[in-house]
């Protein structure tokens, strides 16, 4: 299996700041998800905007 976690950081303003609200918010929702091949799902920024995705790959 495989992790790819990636998140477009050209306009999420402070890069450290924001990457770490996006990190500790998607940390705090790992207990919904199965983590198996398939799941995934989209990233936001704190706008709620789509700024990436994550997703487990076999």
């Amino acid at each position: 299996m495989k992790f790819v976690f990636e998140v477009d950081l050209d306009d999420i303003g402070d890069t450290a700041k924001e990457l770490g609200r996006i990190l500790r918010y998607w940390g705090g929702n790992l207990h919904h998800y199965d983590l198996v091949p398939g799941d995934g799902s989209v990233v936001y920024d704190s706008a709620y905007r789509e700024t990436g995705r994550w997703s487990i790959t076999g």
